[in-house]
């Protein structure tokens, strides 16, 4: 089997390209998913996991409920035009709500698989920092975090400076960012390179291994990207490439800081690492340094992506 992955994802279409991804290879062993808000409000996130696990026929992978706000206490801001009005473009999962796995279970999977379990949050870091506000000396027993968010000396996608998962919940990011360790973060600057390609998608709906790939990127996902950045080529799969990074380390450069989010008004949401080259005093407050993904191998991707994907080595 392989590495073990909790997952906490606000899943829309990009969130379901890395669970297809993850269940296509077996380097990664998805054993529980966190549904939080984001993309669409939590009732949708938990149909959308129960659909999409029903489709792969893995049932068997326990679905926890997550946050419904953030910590700031505002009402969420949800995005149907990107996601579709259910999270999953022109696909209606037509599910009756379900009652989920009590949200705090998920210490007993922290501690079954201590020093062995690796977090992917994709989504708001409401629920994580949930955890380490709790059991800060509990989480020291995750090998590590994988997160996807942030967008560091690039423009963001919600406001110029800041990135939708920070942007949401600066609080929870700052919370995260200030207590974990062994954190990797893939901000926008590199995941809006990770680029699916029409032609891409045509050949993996061919190859028949899933059937969901095509109505969710070119349906619909392709389609808010080509409005929104005139000239793309494709659809950025964000939240598949931060899953792919827990096998696949070697496609990525990695620039090593501390990290903080800003809360304030104009600048909310916007993440701030140290690229100063000088010898500077510490300005984070003893935060720990993590890894920011700042360049990506997209030759090495796409292989990736296609083998597992198709079935057949690219």
């Amino acid at each position: 089997m392989g590495k073990k992955v909790l997952f906490f994802g606000d899943v829309g279409i990009d969130d379901t390209i890395a669970l297809i991804y993850a269940h296509l290879t077996d380097k990664i062993d998805v054993i529980g998913i966190v549904a939080d808000y984001g993309n669409v409000p939590r009732v949708e996130t938990t149909r959308n996991v129960r659909y999409i696990l029903q489709r792969m026929g893995r049932t068997d992978v326990r679905v926890f409920g997550g946050a419904a706000r953030p910590m700031t206490g505002e009402v969420p801001t949800f995005y149907p035009e990107v996601h579709g009005p259910f999270g999953l473009g022109p696909i209606k999962p037509g599910l009756e709500p379900k009652e989920l796995e009590n949200f705090f279970e998920v210490i007993n999977l922290i501690e079954q698989y201590k020093n062995e379990l690796i977090i992917v949050n994709t989504g708001r870091l409401t629920s994580l920092a949930t955890l380490f506000i709790l059991y800060k000396d509990l989480m020291k027993n995750v090998q590590s975090y994988y997160i996807m968010g942030g967008a560091f000396l690039y423009p963001g996608n919600v406001t110029p400076v800041a990135e939708a998962n920070f942007y949401s919940d600066p609080v929870a990011a700052n919370i995260v960012t200030r207590y974990a360790k062994n954190v990797s973060i893939f901000p926008l600057n590199v995941t809006q390179n990770a680029i699916v390609t029409p032609e891409m998608v045509h050949y993996i709906h061919f190859k028949g291994k899933t059937q969901l790939v095509k109505p969710l990127l070119d349906y619909y996902y392709y389609q808010f990207y080509q409005k929104k950045v005139p000239g793309i080529q494709g659809s950025p799969v964000h939240d598949a490439l931060t899953l792919m990074a827990v096998d696949r380390d070697d496609l990525f450069t990695y620039y090593k800081s501390a990290v903080g989010i800003d809360t304030t008004d104009v600048a909310r949401g916007q993440s701030i690492g140290d690229f100063r080259l000088t010898d500077t005093p510490d300005l984070f407050d003893g935060r720990p340094q993590h890894r920011i993904a700042i360049g990506l191998n997209y030759e090495g991707f796409y292989r990736e992506f296609m083998t597992v994907m198709t079935g057949e080595p690219f």
